[in-house]
């Protein structure tokens, strides 16, 4: 229990009537969660913190369950007037406390952040590239592959491209997301097979480009023009380390790598195995 002026900061799970509370919050750190971002949240996994004795949400950690062995924690913020207290600790632990002790988790680290978490017993197993763009440059030429939007009988592939890509299925958080994006697109081989897939999220700066799953990096890239060509504004994409060929794309059409923040897990000692697919995350909190 923590206390502030004489005043119990209650800990809490939050629910829809608290997105307002969330967003302001989010913001008050020069975070960009919106209604729909936290939306998806709310609709694949559960968000916890502490509000104080006026109601104003003060701390937040969201948890994403997977469907069967992996979990993402992220969404951590505590209002800098109430730090030192041990806010993001607690609500951090309670997302920790929500899963099963056999469920591997993860998250993706601030800088800031990053000490807690290795007190809390998360080890640093990788890293993810975040990319800016202000300028996207469309390299307007085809491949081998055909690009077509989403329609719901390609979820059953989707679904099964998306776990070997990532190491867990993820069956409500990838729906939730679909209904989210600005765009799905999914990609055929000559035979019409569906390889790949790729969604778009528009938020209040950036277009978000991710999921993008892809057999290889020349996929990922025509899947990245294809969503990004007909955008006018800004971009972002989490990149997965490992993919220097991608990256190298992505600077070619304007990309600018700002940051390489860190990936911890706790109740393992590394991430799911993946199939090398993966060219960009959903976004940080989901993994």
């Amino acid at each position: 229990m923590a206390i502030f002026k004489n005043s119990i900061l209650e800990l809490v799970q939050f629910n829809k009537n608290d997105i307002k509370g969330l967003i302001e919050l989010s913001a008050s750190v020069g975070w960009d969660y919106d209604e729909y971002e936290i939306g998806t949240v709310l609709s694949s996994g559960k968000i916890f913190g502490h509000k104080n004795a006026e109601g104003k949400i003060v701390s937040s950690a969201a948890i994403v369950p997977y469907d069967t062995k992996l979990a993402s924690i992220g969404m951590v913020i505590v209002h800098k007037e109430f730090r030192g207290m041990g806010l993001g600790k607690d609500a951090t632990q309670k997302c920790i406390d929500f899963t099963s002790s056999n469920t591997s988790i993860m998250l993706i680290a601030t800088e800031e952040g990053r000490s807690l978490y290795e007190k809390m017993g998360f080890i640093t197993v990788d890293c993810v590239h975040k990319f800016l763009c202000d300028d996207y440059k469309p390299i307007n030429k085809s491949g081998d592959v055909t690009t077509e939007e989403f329609n719901s009988n390609n979820l059953k592939e989707i679904l099964k491209l998306d776990k070997a890509a990532f190491g867990d299925k993820r069956s409500k958080f990838l729906q939730n997301r679909i209904n989210q994006s600005e765009q799905c697109l999914v990609v055929r081989d000559n035979r019409a097979n569906i390889i790949g897939y790729g969604i778009s999220i528009l938020g209040p700066i950036n277009l978000i480009l991710g999921p993008i799953v892809a057999p290889d990096s020349q996929t990922a890239a025509l899947i990245i023009d294809r969503l990004a060509s007909r955008h006018q504004g800004k971009f972002r994409i989490d990149v997965p380390s490992g993919n220097e060929e991608f990256m190298l794309f992505l600077e070619q059409r304007g990309f600018k790598q700002v940051s390489q923040p860190p990936v911890m897990v706790i109740n393992s000692a590394e991430m799911p195995p993946r199939n090398n697919t993966l060219f960009g995350i959903a976004a940080q909190i989901f993994g």
